[in-house]
């Protein structure tokens, strides 16, 4: 699964706006549009607060398990569970 499918599959299932979801990540509702349609990057600090929010830690260990495991999003949050996560 995608990342941007995900974000909005997350934010739609908690009945979340987009102008909502901005304000509770503390951004624009651009750039959650932006986030949405993958043209700008996913942080690994706001796929974390996304999923918090939106109430998905599953939907974090499925896009886990899709990301390679070279990439820094893996290695933190990798790091997060050895930690007994934050979600």
């Amino acid at each position: 699964m995608e990342i941007q499918t995900a974000l909005i599959k997350m934010r739609k299932g908690a009945k979340l706006k987009q102008t909502c979801m901005a304000k509770l990540m503390g951004m624009t509702r651009s750039n959650i549009a932006k986030l949405e349609t993958g043209r700008i990057q996913t942080k690994a600090e706001d796929l974390l607060k996304w999923c918090k929010i939106t109430n998905n830690p599953e939907m974090l260990m499925v896009l886990y398990a899709a990301v390679d495991v070279a990439t820094p999003l893996t290695q933190m949050i990798t790091g997060f569970i050895r930690l007994g996560g934050i979600i």
